[in-house]
């Protein structure tokens, strides 16, 4: 597998960086434009990350307007906002509403706007002016965004009945309604922005992963959703790769040995991708000297020299025990897909067993009969909630209310809606509430929790029960309970789960602010796969655990101190 190297591949005017956090979407992009700049290029660098640490990268302040970089010459940089761009585009959209509708329907509007695809919706109104402005185009050899739009993003776009107002008198049961409403003026520049991202001629999309199992799968998803969409120039690029190990260090050869087989076992689909690497960097990417050195063969740049007693470290079983005393029933792993939330669900149902408490520990994993085959142990129940299949079911039942309402046109902008994240979370929520219900019994452990916003969405004018009107005709005992006991912080832990990264660190603290929204308290944060507790000795792998340092701090103290660190393990 060959090194990335922008200057070797055939790149078009538009570039887009794709993939889940933390892969390094930011750093390869800031890297690409500083490349591209050094050789000569007129480069726009524009960011629509909510975690974006460009500021960090750069080390000024930028802002949305465009800022010239003095050590990169050619270089100009955007960084919106796309949080605000949303919270801004909300209230354009509910303003005329105000003073008309009841407070209950407002209220309902507000939490439909406040989700993640209004946010891509807001970020793609952002930036569709930069890919239709012919000033730009003209002006820069290369436009750069590091964060692209998803595939249902896309298909919203370019659904026609998606410019219609569904949100004040949504009876169908859909879950994120309206984020197109009140862009009618739009509907022109959108259509352009989005026959840009198909044009291959014009438009590069470069896909980005980590070596490991969920990530390659993850980006796989990715790239099946855009190519149905017609956006066929895509590139792979592989981040973060250990080229070469420590034979006398066993961290090291298990690292290797870990990525190779992630490697190999890489779905048949991403094969056939034109496909490059950039080697594991001990370094964090911060500063343009670390950017610059990001794409050549210095793996292990200068660092600052910084200590940490990894003695003060809490281990999961302080986590196991403070559960354990105060007495909580319902315990929720929460975090991004690929952070650890099943194995360390799995980790606390153990310990809770070990100390005579009746267990019951469910997830939505499809891998679930792997990562619990250690809780097969006296004092644990297991179960598994088929997402897909739960899924399937939901959006049959909303379906088959909103034809009673609706025509062709509008049905369709409803199956796209219901291919939405939010719809994915309510779609489990009854099997959720079922099992929650067990807690009256016993310690209920899930690994996966529904976001601040879906509760919120939900519970909005008693929507959650109007849903379940729609779809169960009735409201069970265990759906009524659910929300205010998982309010109860004497009854229910959130335990957020991260890695000692930033992009990781961010989106953790944004889930913590999004159930703060929903009046459900955390106490309890986990930092996983920590190098730092290694008895790695290889000096790269040191380096690399010393730039963790920093991010462990920010957790303590975002989570006051209530936080464990979990050190790297090889998977099984």
């Amino acid at each position: 597998m060959k090194k990335y190297n922008p200057s070797e591949i055939a790149l078009t005017k538009y570039i887009f960086f794709t993939g889940k956090g933390g892969v390094g979407k930011t750093s390869i992009a800031c890297a690409t434009a500083t490349s591209l700049a050094d050789n000569g290029k007129k480069v726009l660098l524009i960011s629509t990350d909510p975690a974006s640490n460009l500021q960090d990268v750069f080390e000024m302040e930028l802002n949305n307007k465009g800022t010239s970089i003095k050590e990169v010459p050619n270089l100009t940089v955007v960084n919106l906002n796309p949080e605000q761009a949303a919270a801004e585009y909300r209230e354009t959209v509910i303003t005329p509403f105000r003073g008309k509708l009841p407070e209950s329907v407002i209220n309902n509007m507000e939490e439909q706007l406040s989700g993640s695809c209004t946010v891509e919706i807001a970020a793609f109104n952002e930036f569709s002016d930069f890919i239709t402005n012919e000033d730009k185009r003209r002006e820069y050899d290369f436009i750069i965004f590091d964060t692209a739009p998803t595939g249902h993003t896309l298909r919203m776009l370019q659904l026609p009945s998606a410019w219609n107002t569904f949100i004040a008198e949504n009876t169908t049961g859909a879950s994120c309604l309206g984020q197109l409403s009140g862009l009618e003026d739009r509907k022109d520049v959108y259509k352009q922005a989005v026959s840009t991202l198909s044009d291959s001629k014009q438009t590069t999309l470069i896909l980005i992963s980590r070596p490991d199992e969920s990530p390659l799968k993850e980006v796989e998803r990715s790239s099946h959703e855009l190519l149905d969409l017609h956006i066929t120039s895509q590139h792979l690029i592989i981040n973060g790769v250990l080229e070469e190990y420590d034979k006398d260090d066993a961290i090291s050869v298990q690292i290797y040995q870990q990525q190779q087989n992630a490697l190999n076992n890489r779905p048949k689909a991403l094969r056939k991708l034109n496909t490059s690497m950039i080697p594991l960097r001990s370094y964090s990417m911060t500063g343009i000297d670390n950017i610059r050195k990001m794409l050549n063969n210095d793996a292990q740049a200068s660092v600052m020299r910084k200590e940490i007693d990894t003695n003060v470290f809490q281990p999961i079983d302080n986590l196991i025990d403070d559960l354990y005393q105060s007495g909580k029933r319902v315990i929720f792993t929460m975090g991004k897909g690929g952070v650890g939330k099943t194995t360390i669900a799995g980790h606390i149902a153990r310990g809770l067993a070990s100390k005579g408490v009746k267990v019951h520990l469910t997830t939505t994993d499809p891998a679930n009969h792997l990562s619990f085959i250690e809780t097969r142990v006296e004092g644990i129940t297991v179960s598994h909630i088929d997402e897909k299949e739960v899924l399937a079911i939901y959006q049959k039942n909303i379906l088959q209310k909103a034809r009673e309402a609706m025509g062709d046109a509008d049905l369709s902008y409803i199956e796209e809606d219901l291919r939405s994240p939010c719809t994915q979370e309510i779609a489990v929520f009854n099997a959720f509430a079922e099992i929650v219900a067990k807690a009256d019994n016993e310690v209920v452990v899930i690994d996966t929790a529904p976001t601040g916003h879906t509760l919120l969405l939900l519970d909005s004018t008693q929507s959650y029960h109007k849903e379940v009107e729609r779809t169960q005709g009735n409201i069970t005992p265990a759906v009524q309970n659910l929300l205010p006991r998982l309010r109860n912080e004497e009854e229910t832990e959130v335990v957020i789960i991260t890695l000692p990264e930033a992009t990781p660190v961010f989106e953790a603290q944004r889930l913590q602010l999004d159930l703060q929204r929903a009046g459900i308290k955390n106490k309890w944060w986990v930092v996983n796969s920590s190098l730092l507790l290694t008895p790695t000795k290889s000096p790269f792998l040191k380096a690399k655990a010393e730039s963790e340092i920093g991010w462990i701090e920010k957790v303590d103290e975002i989570s006051n101190g209530n936080f464990a660190v979990i050190g790297w393990k090889q998977k099984a």
